[in-house]
């Protein structure tokens, strides 16, 4: 069940717009003429934006679609019978509005964003951010524990996420989290995000029972600099720029995955009572990016006890993703065309040695204006083992345009 309808979110945008022009315009002639060079209405990164001139009011509004041809399938396979799908895809994939901004001061901000075919809030969110080594956020978020889920799908370097997205993301939760970066002299340089979380999914107003989902992340940025939550290098960096990471996170609830849709089961499971399933997660993580060069690598392990039936089931996952703009060695190479290539693996029961599944994409990224207008195409090898003596292997072809303004 949604808690927020189409109705209820265009009032929502209605009012924000309402409130900032009102403070805009409801200012004195001498404020109006102010010599302040910032406009009161423009365009920026991240949409169009309504500014006071004292600079206490931001209000930026930015609309997403993502349009995609795929055949013979789209998503991944979860099962064997997902194999035998034949069908070309064509649709849009993803249509979004996000609004951020800030509120009284500059340090107090927020963030909403809406997905119209899920007609979902998405998220929701209030953030002190007025001292770098101490913010805090309240409300309803993706929550940062892995890379490649935390990197919006508008600004990732393939089309879609690996197959150990599904079993191991945590997703967007409702909670509180205390976060910041640690800056201090030489290597002594890091991020941190703890989290005490409903651990239910989103759009879930309560918990099962008493124990909430908690989640830390340690990040060092080993090279004096913070890695942006964002695919390629786009920006050329010219120092290498990386960072390892490690996050771990305990839940307890009646769920073993989590999704944009709230929480569900992962296969082999069944539908879960209050506090039915304890799952602990463990994560080893390293980025960087280099003159043109990025790399992305996620090691998990998950722990899943279910308290029920009194059994336990461990699985592992990894993935490793490379990309390159060969411009920057072959000048006759387009500029803007980047190449990448990733592979994951994963082992949905350690305990089992027939099941065992694998991807390997390579493609392609044209940007034509950075991540906000770029054509991506896609080849990828599914190999999948779910059951005994049952192997199954496919390829898979994508197409993806993503757009925002």
């Amino acid at each position: 069940m949604t808690f927020v309808t189409k109705k209820n979110i265009t009032y929502a945008v209605l009012f924000l717009t309402i409130v900032s022009f009102t403070h805009v315009y409801a200012q004195d002639k001498d404020t109006v003429k102010s010599t302040s060079n910032k406009p009161l209405i423009g365009h920026g990164s991240k949409g169009f934006e309504f500014n006071s001139r004292d600079g206490n009011y931001l209000l930026q509004i930015q609309f997403r679609g993502q349009f995609r041809a795929a055949y013979p399938t789209d998503s991944d396979p979860i099962e064997l019978s997902d194999f035998q799908e034949e069908q070309l895809y064509l649709r849009v994939n993803r249509a979004r509005m996000k609004i951020g901004g800030h509120a009284f001061n500059p340090f107090l901000k927020y963030y909403v964003e809406y997905d119209f075919f899920g007609a979902n809030m998405l998220d929701f969110r209030l953030m002190l951010d007025k001292l770098p080594y101490l913010k805090l956020k309240v409300g309803q978020w993706k929550v940062h524990y892995t890379r490649e889920r935390v990197i919006s799908s508008g600004k990732q370097q393939t089309v879609e996420r690996s197959i150990i997205n599904r079993p191991f993301t945590i997703d967007r939760q409702q909670g509180v989290s205390l976060y910041g970066r640690l800056n201090g002299p030489g290597l002594a340089d890091f991020n941190y995000w703890v989290s005490v979380l409903m651990g239910t999914g989103r759009g879930a107003r309560e918990n099962d029972d008493k124990n909430p989902m908690i989640m830390t992340r340690w990040q060092w940025n080993f090279m004096g600099e913070p890695l942006e939550f964002t695919g390629s290098d786009l920006t050329y960096h010219k120092k290498f720029v990386g960072i390892i990471a490690l996050a771990g996170v305990t839940n307890r609830s009646p769920f073993t995955r989590f999704s944009t849709s709230g929480g569900g089961q992962l296969v082999g499971f069944e539908e879960g009572v209050a506090g039915q399933y304890r799952v602990n997660q463990l994560l080893a993580e390293t980025a960087g990016k280099y003159r043109g060069f990025s790399w992305q690598q996620e090691l998990h392990w998950k722990e899943i006890n279910d308290k029920v039936n009194i059994t336990t089931n461990t699985l592992m996952g990894n993935l490793f993703q490379l990309g390159y703009f060969p411009h920057y060695v072959w000048k006759k190479f387009p500029k803007k065309m980047e190449f990448y290539a990733r592979h994951a693996f994963y082992d949905p029961n350690v305990q089992e040695e027939s099941d065992f599944q694998q991807e390997l994409s390579t493609g392609f990224n044209w940007f034509f204006k950075g991540h906000a207008n770029k054509l991506t195409v896609e080849y990828s090898y599914l190999y999948y083992s779910i059951e005994t003596d049952q192997l199954k292997e496919g390829s898979r072809v994508r197409l993806q345009w993503d757009v925002s303004f």
